[in-house]
């Protein structure tokens, strides 16, 4: 069940090497394929000097950072990874067939979300990255990174080392990013080892005013207008989508598979996020319950009673809400006590994982999912 501690887990070390810059025409497609069109890579991009409280949000900006003339940049190959899979991963999140953390290394995720996509798109159903798939992604004719100057932003600072004793985390006004490269990772939907192999020590050394090249991951627009000010900021933030272009109905949890899809009124397959669902401890609760409530950076009633890992002994205290709490930005409370859909604050972890029985996503995927379906909607949950 979802009550529990923040646990510290080790972060996965995913790059293991930085090749020497190699020279590319700036934001040039990686992922390319027989008889597609890939994006020409001379295409430039004219930065705008409107500040990052305006709204609308102009052409050229992102929240929190600010696009360049992407000619005078130098592009980086990414090095060990590999790139047609790294665009592969971009275009799969752009279309809500969501990787998880984008990587550019193949694995369980990656194929799941292949075969999601093939699915939907009446594909044959492989989980490799074949032509008519490369075809089929490469029509969005997205660009696999950008150069982007990070700015300050309102939401995941400032900066505060996250304690382990959840006493010690209690006292803490929120449970934010712990450092400026974690908080860029995440709204890149990446992970810190990706972003040093891509921009080397200016990555490891990021501050407010760097230039990094990053995945390509930003919305078409950013009219939250049903969202208060703080919310606006979030979603901004973690670069979700306002309207996903897809309605959902209900959801499904495969226990086998370590996949969320979601299918609209038809029973199309229209999404698909991987997820993190129990342990033998704290199975996931199979059958039909409805997700009710949506509450976004919600505190946390840590009660070490139902946990079967923790000392009943221990103290019951209340944790401030933030991307690093235990269930990260968003939980979507469902008609099963204790039980909800949530985020994470360890997302390359998603997938790979166990959980206390609740069903945990990384934090741009639930709130994507937010956007998708309305409170109320049907989770049926399977072995």
């Amino acid at each position: 069940m979802a009550r529990k501690p923040r646990v510290r887990l080790p972060r996965n070390k995913i790059i293991t090497a930085f090749s020497a810059a190699i020279a590319l025409a700036a934001g040039g497609a990686f992922l390319s394929s027989e008889g597609a069109e890939a994006q020409p890579a001379t295409q430039k991009t004219k930065a705008s000097q409107a500040t990052a409280a305006e709204k609308p949000t102009k052409e050229g900006r992102t929240y929190g950072s600010t696009a360049l003339d992407e000619g005078k940049s130098e592009q980086r190959k990414l090095g060990d990874i590999d790139n047609d899979v790294f665009h592969a991963m971009v275009l799969l999140d752009r279309a809500h067939f969501s990787p998880g953390v984008i990587d550019g290394r193949e694995g369980r995720n990656f194929t799941m979300a292949l075969k999601g996509y093939q699915e939907a798109h009446g594909l044959e159903v492989t989980g490799e990255l074949d032509t008519p798939t490369r075809k089929k992604l490469l029509r969005d004719g997205r660009k696999p990174t950008r150069f982007l100057r990070i700015d300050e932003t309102s939401f995941g600072s400032p900066f505060k080392t996250i304690p382990d004793d959840p006493t010690k985390q209690a006292d803490l006004e929120r449970m934010p990013y712990e450092d400026l490269l974690e908080e860029v990772a995440e709204r890149f939907h990446t992970t810190r080892e990706t972003l040093i192999a891509l921009n080397g020590d200016k990555a490891r050394n990021v501050k407010i005013g760097t230039v990094l090249q990053l995945p390509n991951v930003l919305p078409a627009a950013r009219d939250y207008g049903d969202l208060d000010e703080a919310e606006r900021d979030m979603f901004n933030a973690l670069n979700v989508q306002p309207d996903p272009g897809v309605k959902g109905a209900y959801v499904t949890v495969d226990e086998s598979d370590k996949v969320l899809r979601v299918y609209d009124d038809a029973d199309k397959l229209i999404a698909q996020f991987p997820v993190t669902t129990g342990s033998q401890n704290d199975p996931l609760p199979l059958g039909d319950w409805k997700a009710t409530t949506y509450a976004y950076l919600p505190p946390f009633d840590y009660q070490p009673d139902l946990f079967w890992d923790v000392a009943d002994s221990e103290e019951e205290v209340t944790l401030p809400p933030g991307p690093n709490g235990p269930v990260g930005v968003a939980w979507l409370d469902l008609t099963k006590e204790h039980y909800g859909i949530h985020g994470t604050p360890e997302p390359q972890t998603i997938g790979y994982a166990e959980s206390h029985g609740c069903i945990r996503l990384t934090n741009w995927d639930v709130l994507t999912l937010t956007r998708m379906l309305e409170p109320g909607f049907r989770a049926t949950f399977k072995a």
